[in-house]
């Protein structure tokens, strides 16, 4: 599977190394492209998953403010719930393409 902003491949994966959780694909981490992302100050924590790291991506000068995150410390209860450890995994939204 392959996650594209703005034309370009950002992540790419098989996609039994991926992990889907409420609707996201998340990418192993030594599946994406390391020099199009930045990380942002944007603060979020999920409830049941902990706190999160919003990425922006940048391909050609054109900025995608937070359209990667992860959960790098994800809570204990997460994992149990996922039943998979999803620390060193990416997803994507706001007009990021994953596709098969």
């Amino acid at each position: 599977m392959r996650a594209t902003w703005n034309g370009q491949v950002i992540a790419e994966s098989d996609k039994e190394d991926l992990i889907y959780i409420e609707g996201n694909w998340y990418f192993p981490g030594s599946s994406i492209k390391q020099e199009y992302f930045s990380e942002s100050d944007t603060p979020y924590t999920c409830p049941w998953k902990g706190e999160c790291q919003y990425y922006d991506v940048v391909v050609d000068g054109k900025v995608g403010n937070d359209v990667a995150f992860r959960y790098p410390h994800p809570l204990p209860t997460a994992i149990e719930r996922v039943k998979k450890d999803f620390s060193n995994h990416y997803a994507f939204w706001n007009g990021v393409e994953v596709s098969e």
